[in-house]
């Protein structure tokens, strides 16, 4: 009969030490706006459980059900907001707590301290550069750069360990920006979220490029309401330059909206004088090259959250860059009785345009996550050119016009999948197709009687039709103080190339065709060896494909006597990396990278002693070794300094028998980042470094030296960022020495120095708020364009 009764009681829920207890409540803002996507956490006191947690929906309302009787805590956070903590309570019946959290900017009578430097993290696999608990008082892109350690920003582009291939992503994809300059000084910091430095990329990533993956992760909170930013910037170089931008952001309800819009003017010069010998004559070039163009960039995003599991959006980009610029050069021939010399220009018409559309489905709990993501990409790229002599000149010389359009249509289409089974293993999975189609048309005149005539024999059409599959798995595990990451990536890849040109008036139609099937396979392990010292070993296999561009075999002409020219030969090359990292409290300390790459692709020059011509073609050399050895240390030892310092050391190998290169050449380069606090809470930031030289490509570079320094400070109540910069203070450019294999030639490679720009940045509205997921939508296709105008 006690058995009885107890049961019925057990069954019907009235046992008190057995009743089941509902905890809700709804968390708002101090503006009473609902707070969807709130963290909930329920401790049981004196429990060694795991705890219970919850994530408010969104109309802010929380749940926790089927709670036992007991002693209980919670915790309620989220980011940008102060947490609350509601103290222990006993739990016998239903509850219901209802909060208000706090922005982390409105805390009263409290000083927060925020670093003005990034919070900085290396792993086995990547570098993290996490902006978000930082009060930095930079602008754009190209000032956080030169945060990271081992990232050297140039006049001459972006280097990671003496390698220029470097590849930048944003939130995995390129899609926003075709050249390097205009996303260094036109991209606002405040929009950052992270830096990834991956020099070892697993396999979620395309396996194309043998530099490093800069990718570039956008901030992931919106406030409930609207915030955003405008920005101005006036300088000087060669000329006056300048730029404006605005971004705003909006998030209610379920609706999340973004969109920015860029404007710029920037002005620059390259240099280059080069003094060659062919047979008994002497070869003095100068070409003197002013740009100016003007860039131009809207594009935006919206996200729909259908419930805390499912949401979809559309992302959208149009950009444009316009160029019209005319170079000027000059070469003066001399033998042992004369001297002649002939006066060109080259002029420019060059229109870039890019749209980039970009829709995904989302699907995520707190153990799986699903994306579905297209991305399609329409590319136009017009360039003319005329090539004339000018008076003063003791040399004949025949006008010449190009015109050359390249039309590119890119399809990407993309599934990834992660499943969480704890916090110490982790699985993903994914698939990606890409379609990718090229039309380049180059169009030659030559000057008849002051007309220019259409030259057929000296035009041609160049076609790609390439196909690329992918299939990625990978394994996250970790192991009391191990952690291992591994992974196989597989990719068929299909590449057609057709050449259509006329010969003596007969059309020819030649088609190449290039399949590749290869896994790439990739790996890290890592060991905590004490409390502040950890280890870790890292291996990847990649392939570098030719440019789309670098394939055609037309001939572009700087001018008369200065080529470059394409190759359809071309093939793809194959890189082994493998890489050791030592760090002291997770930062970046000592590290060895090696990397063997066969048939790397090198830019090679030549000199036909016949038509006294040199011309640059990119080619498959045989070998290339690369060694590289970095030492960094933090810059903190007084007050108000905060910063980075080191030496990089890098040795470089390029053996072709094919086409007579021996190259080798070690190199030391210092380098230092620091900000330091001055009087009247004035920011000063200071970058510079010094190499005793490299190779670049062919060219063996004599010693190297840049600095950049800027003053930066905050006004009405942090909204007004001023930042002053001076650029390109001591850049010294690629002076050295070029082995064509039949004469040395001395080139002086440089460009404008002394740059000084004003930016100013105003924000307004709130930081934080919804988390908006970032997807890696990776476009490497768009990559290999590789368009230099």
């Amino acid at each position: 009969m006690k058995t009885l009764k107890i049961t019925i009681f057990f069954f019907f829920g009235i046992l008190p030490s057995f009743s089941q207890h509902k905890i809700s409540g709804k968390i708002v803002d101090q503006q009473h706006q609902v707070l969807p996507y709130a963290n909930i956490v329920l401790y049981e006191t004196g429990s060694k459980k795991s705890p219970i947690g919850a994530v408010s929906n969104d109309k802010g309302i929380y749940k926790l059900e089927n709670i036992s009787s007991g002693k209980y805590r919670i915790e309620i956070s989220m980011l940008g907001f102060e947490t609350e903590n509601i103290k222990e309570f006993d739990l016998n019946s239903n509850k219901t707590f209802n909060r208000t959290l706090k922005e982390e900017s409105q805390t009263l009578n409290e000083v927060v301290v925020k670093s003005k430097r990034p919070i900085i993290k290396q792993t086995a696999e990547k570098l993290i550069v996490d902006l978000e608990k930082s009060e930095m008082v930079n602008t754009s892109l190209q000032d956080v750069m030169r945060k990271v350690p081992g990232v050297l920003v140039t006049n001459n582009g972006i280097s990671v360990a003496g390698n220029s291939g470097v590849r930048i992503l944003i939130n995995g994809k390129t899609t926003e920006y075709m050249d390097v300059e205009t996303l260094l000084r036109d991209f606002p910091a405040d929009n950052i979220s992270k830096i990834e430095l991956v020099e070892q990329p697993g396999a979620e990533y395309e396996a194309s490029g043998t530099g490093a993956i800069i990718n570039i992760i956008l901030k992931k909170n919106v406030q409930l309401g609207t915030h955003g930013s405008t920005n101005l910037w006036v300088g000087e170089d060669e000329g006056f330059e300048y730029g404006a931008g605005f971004s705003i952001a909006s998030y209610k309800n379920k609706l999340n909206w973004q969109t920015n819009v860029n404007y710029s003017q920037p002005t620059w010069r390259d240099d280059l004088f080069l003094d060659r010998t062919v047979e008994n004559e002497t070869y003095n070039q100068e070409t003197i090259e002013p740009n100016n163009p003007t860039s131009f960039n809207f594009g935006g995003s919206i996200d729909y959250y259908i419930n805390d599991k499912h949401s979809f959006g559309l992302g959208a980009q149009i950009s444009s860059r316009n160029s019209d610029r005319i170079t000027s050069s000059k070469t003066i021939i001399t033998d042992a009785t004369t001297t002649n010399t002939l006066f060109s220009e080259n002029s420019f018409d060059t229109n870039r345009k890019n749209f980039n559309i970009n829709p995904y489905y989302q699907y995520k709990t707190e153990t799986d996550k699903l994306v579905i993501d297209f991305n399609y990409i329409d590319y136009a790229n017009d360039n003319a050119n005329i090539l004339s002599e000018t008076p003063g000149s003791t040399i004949s010389f025949d006008d010449r016009k190009y015109i050359q359009n390249g039309k590119y249509s890119i399809k990407t289409y993309k599934a990834d999948y992660t499943k969480t089974f704890s916090d110490n293993l982790k699985v993903s999975a994914g698939t990606r197709y890409a379609n990718v189609t090229t039309d380049n048309d180059l169009q030659s005149f030559n000057n008849t009687n002051g007309t220019f005539e259409f030259d057929e024999d000296t035009s041609s059409q160049f076609l790609i039709d390439e196909n690329i599959f992918a299939l990625y798995s990978k394994i996250n595990a970790t192991a009391g103080k191990w952690s291992f990451s591994g992974g196989l990536r597989y990719e068929n890849s299909n590449t057609d190339g057709t050449s259509i040109f006329m010969d003596n008036g007969t059309e020819i139609i030649t088609v190449k065709k290039r399949p590749i099937k290869k896994v790439f396979p990739s790996a890290s392990v890592s060991r905590k060896l004490t409390e502040v010292l950890g280890a870790s070993l890292s291996y990847s296999y990649r392939i570098q494909r030719p440019s789309y561009s670098s394939l055609n075999s037309f001939e572009t002409y700087l001018d008369h006597y200065s080529a470059g020219e394409g190759n359809p030969n071309l093939t793809p090359a194959y890189t082994n990396n493998y890489q050791f990292n030592l760090t002291y409290e997770g930062q970046p300390f000592f590290t060895i990278g090696y990397s063997k790459t066969d048939d790397i692709i090198f830019k090679l020059i030549k000199q036909d002693n016949k038509t006294a011509q040199i011309r640059r073609q990119d080619v498959n050399v045989e070998n290339s070794d690369n060694w590289n050895f970095r030492l960094f240390a933090p810059l903190n030892f007084t007050k108000g300094l905060e910063g980075y310092t080191g030496f990089i050391v890098t040795n470089k190998e390029y053996q072709s028998s094919t086409y007579g290169v021996d190259l080798n050449k070690w190199n030391l380069i210092w380098f230092i980042q620091a900000n330091y606090q001055l009087p009247w809470d004035v920011n000063f930031e200071l970058s510079a470094n010094y190499g005793t030289g490299a190779l670049e490509g062919p060219i063996e570079v004599d010693w190297l030296a840049g600095l950049d320094f800027s003053f930066g400070k905050k006004f009405l109540d942090d909204k007004l960022k001023v930042n002053l910069g001076f650029n390109k203070m001591l850049n010294r450019g690629f002076i050295g020495t070029i082995d064509y294999g039949n004469g040395l030639a001395a080139v002086n490679s440089n460009g404008s120095r002394q740059n000084i720009q004003l930016k100013m940045v105003y924000s307004f509205g709130s930081k934080f708020g919804k988390k908006k997921e970032s997807r890696n939508s990776n476009n490497d296709e768009e990559n290999r364009i590789g368009d230099d105008n």
